[in-house]
């Protein structure tokens, strides 16, 4: 999964359904890609061009990698197709939940590997990605999805 965030990829590959929302680590883990303030510490998803706080001054923010782990806030299972740049195949219904990750943010994104009869608040979560479809040259497109796991694993 090292060509998700490559140019020019050769088909069969994974690329991301919109660049900058997320990247595969070297250590081959995915995460997000935020934004820090340097002077207050606010953390931003997506990636911010200044700082949002208004109690802070400051207009810089850095390039931050965010949200490998969270806790289920809130969650919707949506019985209707998405957007076309999110489009399923094949589709079937689907959780969407508010994630909040270890950096304080509440981040919206799909839930994977879930039954959807017995998602429970709280949950324990991990990032993933989520295959969404095919396109046109044979690459698999990718978003990023959080996914239970058991706490105190190395997941």
């Amino acid at each position: 999964m090292a060509d998700v965030t490559e140019p020019g990829v050769a088909a069969g590959h994974q690329i991301p359904v919109a660049e900058g929302l997320f990247e595969i680590t070297d250590d081959g883990q995915v995460a997000l890609v935020g934004s820090r303030c340097a002077a207050c510490d606010a953390h931003y998803f997506p990636q911010a061009l200044g700082c949002r706080n208004p109690a802070c001054d400051a207009t810089t923010v850095e390039r931050v990698l965010l949200g490998r782990r969270g806790r289920l806030h809130s969650f919707t299972v949506q019985h209707y197709q998405p957007p076309a740049l999110f489009r399923m195949s094949p589709w079937q219904p689907y959780a969407i939940g508010l994630v909040e990750i270890e950096e304080g943010l509440k981040v919206m994104a799909m839930l994977s590997d879930v039954d959807l009869e017995s998602l429970e608040i709280d949950t324990p979560l991990r990032l993933a990605t989520e295959r969404l479809y095919e396109d046109e040259a044979g690459h698999d497109v990718l978003t990023y999805a959080y996914a239970p796991y058991e706490e105190g694993t190395s997941q």
